[in-house]
């Protein structure tokens, strides 16, 4: 005799089945339309619309048309819920072409109109950005993917919910974007990543409520790094900045920051040499100001690619705790004489060390007399007058990791042997060889 099994889920008020087909893919999400009358059209009314790479791949000839007339259908004729999340990823793109011809800007407004609180695109050969999303009031968050193309920011831009903003493999025209930044009042999530700069003196992020900055400017394409890089944040807690070094810095009210990972890199120069000279030395001031510019952070990882020596005095990085630095010596002996409270360093050189460490031997720098409790280092073999150099100063050492490099299971363990009959002053150092 077959059981009766009571439908308790359908019980439930639609507002919350509606929620619950939220979390389930589109595609499942419809299918619930044949459990019964009262399930045929909640589908319609969810608040998270996602068409993922997954579901989109699954297009082909025979039934790409209909999958564009059912989007029309969700998003334009519904009964008008206010949604949560639209999502498109670029698997539609492949679609997108005179036979079928997507109105992709016509779902994004749709879904404009319902009052979407995120919007996620993924724009590859799928046209511009529509004007309109940048004058939407009740966007909290917008990502966009470009594919290398030029983002236009309308004059009239206001975004005045959003509070986080994540641009990818766009190009940038400064005024454009700095006139987006002003109008977004409550931002606090500002990401350009793979993006270029184009045709401006100077990119200017000005925002009282921002606390996370991504600034990852390392794309091949059009732009150029000729500009001067403007921030005032007095709120930023996050920095990341990946670029070539531009024409110059000015970084104010970045007290609160406690985070930064910066990777800047210098010019290969193929002018004649007087250029070239010039050119240097203005790389190596403005990358030491930008340095300067960070002096309040807590937790740094520095890289820094080509010859940049630091010509501009460091300021003390008082609140400095944690330091992560791969580049050319120079900038890791300036650091440890300006960083007196630094407990934990991690390192590993971009050049063979030489004889600007062996300036440490005439002042030992008061982090690793009183401070410095962990170091880790990546060194060759012929290191070692490294490695006793902090076991003979780092009085409250108690650990210190070392990684090899190129060293074979055999290498490795015979270097383990001499390392481990170094003397310490610190009695409590704990010695790992990796």
């Amino acid at each position: 005799m077959a059981m009766c099994v009571e439908d308790r889920i359908s019980s439930f008020p639609d507002y919350i089945l509606c929620h619950i087909l939220s979390f389930l893919p589109i595609k499942e999400a419809v299918r619930t339309s044949i459990i019964s009358t009262k399930w045929r059209c909640l589908f319609s009314s969810i608040s998270t619309i996602e068409f993922d790479h997954c579901l989109l791949s699954g297009l082909t000839d025979r039934n790409v048309d209909s999958f564009k007339n059912f989007v029309d259908r969700l998003l334009k004729f519904s009964d008008q819920v206010s949604l949560d999340c639209f999502r498109l990823s670029d698997g539609i793109s492949s679609w997108n072409d005179e036979d079928h011809d997507f109105d992709v800007s016509g779902w994004i407004c749709a879904a404009l109109c319902r009052g979407v609180k995120e919007i996620d695109l993924q724009l590859d050969n799928l046209g511009d950005a529509p004007p309109v999303l940048f004058i939407c009031h009740s966007l909290v968050k917008l990502t966009l993917e470009g594919k290398g193309s030029k983002l236009e920011v309308p004059p009239d831009a206001c975004l005045g919910n959003l509070k986080t903003l994540w641009l990818e493999n766009w190009v940038l025209f400064g005024d454009s974007i700095n006139r987006l930044i002003s109008n977004c009042h409550v931002l606090e999530d500002l990401a350009f990543t793979d993006c270029c700069i184009a045709n401006t003196s100077e990119l200017t992020i000005q925002s009282p409520s921002l606390k996370e900055l991504v600034l990852d400017f390392f794309s091949e394409g059009l732009g150029d790094f000729n500009h001067v890089l403007v921030i005032n944040a007095p709120n930023l807690v996050y920095f990341r900045y990946y670029s070539k070094i531009v024409d110059g810095y000015t970084l104010s009210n970045m007290n609160s920051l406690e985070n930064a990972d910066v990777h800047i890199d210098a010019f290969d120069f193929e002018d004649d040499e007087t250029t070239a000279t010039r050119l240097f030395s203005d790389d190596e001031i403005n990358a030491t100001r930008l340095i300067q510019g960070i002096c309040n952070v807590r937790s740094l990882t520095l890289v820094i690619d080509g010859v940049i020596p630091p010509t501009v005095p460091f300021p003390i990085f008082h609140n400095l705790i944690e330091f992560s630095f791969y580049g050319r010596e120079i900038w890791l002996v300036e650091f440890l004489y300006c960083a007196p409270n630094l407990k934990t360093l991690k390192f590993s050189f971009s050049d063979v060390p030489g004889t600007r460490w062996k300036t440490l031997l005439t002042e030992v720098p008061s982090c690793l007399l009183f401070q410095l409790k962990e170091i880790e280092m990546l060194i060759s073999c012929s290191d070692k007058h490294m490695i006793r150099y902090f076991l003979d100063n780092a009085m409250v050492l108690e650990k210190l990791i070392i990684r090899v490099r190129d060293l074979t299971a055999t290498q490795r363990e015979k270097a383990r042997n001499k390392l481990l009959q170094l003397l310490k002053n610190s009695k409590k150092c704990q010695i790992v060889i990796l």
